[in-house]
């Protein structure tokens, strides 16, 4: 028996429940049949559509690189690259709920134990810091920052404050939010107009 013309919605509804599952009790101790009953099916018709965890982490992962996707091609376009990209990131962070910051904290904990999920995450990774570092060459080229500004290496820096607002969001770490979003994309503006230097040295092979 297969899925019905509806699968997507459906699908999507299935993520949507283990999403809420997985924040609000975490990955393991998430069951396949809570997440049935957060959906309002039965087990047995949850898994035409998902047969285990990992694959609706795969699904949740696949869902949010759409997202993400859709999100880069929204970024605006005044002439001023700078500002455009601080104020595209500052209201990303600060209108994400809260929950979006837990369940990553979910995924990325069980991506350090379980290959599958390490490897969709590994590779949801990769496409972050490959649009990003495209961004940055692309405004480099438009001559909106300067040359010097290693676009990969400024793509990895993003990358790393972005998971630490994750991190501290999920946490709860904050006093006030929206101002450490806006301290953060300081930093990161200062970065993109060439005022912080580059380690210059070759990138080292992976570490264990």
């Amino acid at each position: 028996m297969t899925p019905s013309d509806d699968a997507p919605s459906r699908r999507q509804a299935i993520l949507d429940a283990a999403e809420r599952c997985f924040v609000r009790a975490g990955f393991h101790r998430t069951t396949m049949q809570d997440v049935a009953a957060e959906a309002g099916m039965s087990p047995g018709n949850l898994y035409r559509y998902f047969p285990s965890k990992d694959v609706m982490v795969a699904g949740l992962t696949e869902h949010d690189r759409a997202e993400l996707r859709r999100k880069f091609s929204t970024l605006p376009d005044s002439g001023d690259f700078l500002a455009d990209f601080g104020a595209f990131g500052r209201a990303y962070f600060e209108n994400e709920p809260r929950e979006k910051s837990i369940l990553c904290l979910e995924i990325w904990a069980e991506a350090t134990r379980n290959p599958t999920v390490a490897a969709h995450n590994a590779e949801f990774g990769r496409e972050v810091r490959e649009r990003l570092a495209g961004l940055f060459a692309g405004a480099k080229a438009r001559g909106a920052i300067p040359v010097s500004v290693d676009a990969e290496a400024a793509a990895s820096v993003v990358l790393a404050l972005s998971h630490g607002l994750f991190v501290a969001r999920a946490l709860g770490r904050y006093v006030d939010y929206p101002r450490d979003v806006a301290n953060v994309f300081t930093v990161i503006k200062a970065l993109l107009a060439g005022k912080v230097p580059f380690d210059d040295r070759a990138p080292e092979g992976p570490t264990a």
